[in-house]
């Protein structure tokens, strides 16, 4: 299977303008014949924490709609970032479309501290079975956490994919971190980060992918919207920006 992450930049608290470019991205993946495509952190809002409470939904909003129809007529599952409501708080959660089967909604388990004032944990993994692989989920904070990544491989995962909104100093963390995941569970691991200013920080991108050994195999640059794209058969990845790919 293909399973692509993508490099976004989005307007702050501009739902429906973030919808849009969502949807061309989506549009791209659907002609790479990818299966999942997955974007980053609270991407429909941007991650803005002190916005969350204003813009907070779940899984049924009817806005989310046109990610559904496209799942189903194009065959492509698609999780995008949004923050919740839940009877506790508000969550930061992936919704998940898959073809012709119910939503789903995947929502933090570990929040940095910084992050408490404004939203509540999640209580449950989330694993997408796809083509007979099986993707872990994971939003940022928590993917730099050894107990998450180990439940995930417990649960029987394939694939670690982290859905994040890093600055600099948080990809140098993640790049330092994630490859000893690759290398200790024996499974590729996959960052989607966005670009542009979140909260009080620059995202910087570099998008990437470390294979079951902990090795990189592929990378975005830290300042252009673009999707990177790992096959699971053939072990390869490629980038793909509007007009044009390259193998990585």
């Amino acid at each position: 299977m293909k399973i692509c992450i993508a490099q976004t930049k989005s307007e702050k608290g501009n739902i429906k303008a973030n919808i849009q470019n969502h949807l061309r991205w989506i549009e791209l993946a659907v002609s790479e014949k990818t299966d999942l495509i997955v974007f980053p952190e609270l991407s429909l809002l941007s991650y803005e924490p002190e916005l969350a409470k204003d813009f907070a939904t779940d899984q049924n909003d009817v806005r989310l709609d046109v990610f559904q129809e496209i799942s189903d007529t194009d065959n492509i599952a698609i999780g995008v970032g949004v923050p919740t409501l839940s009877e506790s708080g508000i969550l930061i959660s992936l919704i998940i479309f898959q073809p012709n089967l119910p939503r789903q909604t995947y929502s933090k388990q570990i929040l940095h501290p910084d992050e408490k004032p404004y939203f509540v944990e999640g209580s449950e993994q989330t694993i997408l079975t796809i083509k007979n692989t099986k993707i872990a989920l994971a939003i940022c904070y928590e993917s730099l956490q050894p107990q998450h990544a180990k439940n995930a491989r417990e649960m029987g995962a394939d694939v670690y994919l982290a859905s994040v909104a890093k600055s600099q100093a948080g990809i140098e963390k993640a790049y330092a971190y994630y490859p000893n995941i690759g290398n200790q569970y024996s499974i590729p691991v996959l960052m989607a980060n966005c670009i542009g200013y979140c909260d009080n920080y620059l995202s910087v991108g570099q998008t990437s992918i470390w294979d079951a050994n902990g090795i990189s195999i592929g990378q975005l640059d830290s300042q252009s919207e673009g999707l990177l794209i790992y096959d699971t058969v053939s072990k390869t990845t490629h980038r793909v920006k509007e007009g044009k790919d390259s193998n990585v």
